[in-house]
């Protein structure tokens, strides 16, 4: 058997050296795309999480206020002066006091002019990935630049109010809150702020 010239043999080294760095090349832009994807995908994730729980606190200051203006005329908006207030027992409004899942700690809170809590946000000034069609209870998020922007506040610009089970809410006249089970109120006037009914209390764990 003959012996092959050392200039096949350095060829062969070279061919197997250019095939070896295509193949990581090919693995390093796999990874990154699916990288890119995997990171899409839990930014999603959060996203939806965020407007989840967003929502679910800003129900709970619609109905805290109306629960504590029931049967009374007062002036405005009644507020908690902490979010804790709003899981407080014999008629807890939220479950729990949830943490920002965007901004992965507190929520900024936005205070009213009177005092209180009348909303929250998240700290983190990232860009959203959805842009358009929101629940209506937060339709003015849209084209909202980063999340910092998207306040789930009582009242709501959008005007609308959901109740805990997921099922849209008439809201009562200012003062009137509708007992559960009621008939839904008459929409008031343009000018009159409307106010979503109490909800009945949500049973300790």
């Amino acid at each position: 058997m003959g012996i092959r010239p050392a200039s096949l043999k350095q060829a062969e080294r070279g061919f197997s050296y250019l095939m070896l760095m295509i193949a990581i090349v090919v693995m390093g832009i796999v990874m990154s795309v699916a990288a890119r994807q995997w990171k899409v995908m839990v930014q999603r994730e959060l996203e939806a999480d965020l407007l989840t729980k967003g929502i679910e606190i800003q129900n709970a200051l619609a109905f805290y206020s109306a629960s504590m203006k029931a049967g009374r005329v007062m002036p405005g908006e009644v507020y908690p002066q902490t979010l804790a207030d709003l899981t407080r027992q014999p008629k807890p409004f939220l479950r729990k006091v949830y943490g920002d899942p965007v901004g992965h700690g507190e929520w900024e809170v936005v205070r009213a002019p009177t005092g209180g809590i009348m909303g929250v946000r998240s700290k983190s000034k990232s860009k959203p990935i959805r842009q358009q069609n929101f629940p209506l209870v937060v339709r003015h998020f849209q084209g909202k630049p980063t999340y910092y922007d998207w306040v789930f506040q009582h009242p709501s610009p959008s005007g609308s109010v959901v109740n805990p089970l997921g099922t849209p809410l008439q809201p009562g006249l200012m003062g009137q809150p509708t007992a559960p089970g009621a008939p839904a109120a008459p929409t008031p006037p343009a000018s009159g702020t409307p106010l979503p009914p109490a909800p009945p209390p949500i049973a300790a764990p």
